[in-house]
């Protein structure tokens, strides 16, 4: 196979580690992992090296399931190039107090940290994002910036500030680890390596995660998707219809027609379902009172809340919290 022209200004290598709790996300680690191995397969040399770690040094339980075989125990850890922490559906775990304690040492020490989806929240709770740009998965955003509210979480496919890096898990993780070979041996190579997996488009630190209810709006106009992210940004406070429709130099009649045409929705309601996803995730990811939950997501009554939550979901948002989930 001919192999792209690199630009090789590294010289040795570069080693990662992955710091990984019970029930993380095997696809986002699988994809993270399968970068370095395919640019390493390019370069025809094994310049990326990684390893796998955990609490105690045990074998760790992904979100499906499968086992997998770790390396070394956090304590034991020697010195890599970026230590990720990978977590899946849940942020407690068995040793995790061994976890934030070896964040935070390693975050002292000056070293290179990142994070997988959920991982940024445990980088938060070790008090390592303070003073950094972040990002972590759409859906776990809302509880994040309301535990976390002085953390800048921008809701972007992946951040890199400084030694922090981090990523919204799935493919974003392939995006991340593509900038991190994209700096160490140019475009040729990272184009190179997202050619092998069928990556349609290498995403910028500056592309968004999907936002609301139709997550997809590419191919759709760019001035809808720019009013979709400004109502993703005010959900507490949500704008006017006028104010909406000046951000994108149309008439409200000319959003109306532009909701409608391609989402077959007004905008007020696009609005409101946004509104109340954003609801439902405080409802399950954190202990807000339901009156917090309502006057974050815009709602003034919280019998209005209660309304608009049950026609939305069909379940009141008292049921919502005692769901398990």
């Amino acid at each position: 196979m001919e192999r792209p022209a690199i630009t090789d200004p590294v010289q040795g290598g570069r080693q990662f580690a992955f710091l990984l709790v019970d029930k993380f996300s095997m696809f986002s680690l699988a994809a993270a992992i399968d970068t370095f191995r395919s640019a390493n397969r390019l370069l025809g040399r094994d310049f990326y090296g990684w390893t796998t770690v955990s609490a105690d040094g045990d074998p760790v339980m992904a979100s499906n399931g499968l086992p997998l075989k770790i390396d070394y125990a956090v304590a034991d850890l020697p010195p890599v190039d970026i230590l990720f922490v990978s977590v899946g559906l849940t942020t407690e775990f068995p040793g995790k107090s061994k976890v934030l304690a070896a964040l935070r040492s390693w975050g002292r020490r000056g070293n290179a940290l990142g994070a997988l989806s959920v991982g940024s929240y445990l980088l938060a709770e070790a008090g390592q994002l303070e003073g950094y740009r972040c990002t972590i998965h759409w859906e776990n955003r809302a509880g994040f910036v309301e535990r976390f509210p002085d953390i800048n979480c921008t809701g972007n496919v992946f951040e890199i500030d400084r030694k922090r890096y981090t990523c919204a898990g799935g493919t974003t993780s392939i995006d991340l680890m593509l900038e991190i070979v994209r700096g160490d041996f140019g475009s040729n190579l990272a184009n190179g390596v997202a050619n092998q997996f069928q990556h349609e488009r290498i995403r910028s630190a500056g592309d968004r995660q999907r936002v609301g209810p139709e997550r997809d709006l590419t191919g759709k106009s760019e001035k809808l998707r720019r009013i979709v992210e400004l109502m993703a940004d005010h959900l507490d406070e949500p704008l006017s219809a006028v104010q909406l429709a000046k951000s994108a130099g149309l008439s409200v009649r000319q959003v109306e027609r532009l909701f409608l045409r391609h989402l077959s929705v007004t905008p007020g309601r696009y609005y409101m379902r946004l509104r109340l996803e954003r609801a439902r995730e405080l409802l399950r990811q954190t202990n807000m009172p339901i009156l917090d939950v309502a006057i974050a997501t815009g709602f003034t009554s919280h019998s209005y809340f209660a309304q608009s939550y049950r026609l939305q979901f069909g379940r009141p948002p008292s049921e919502e919290r005692r769901t398990t989930y």
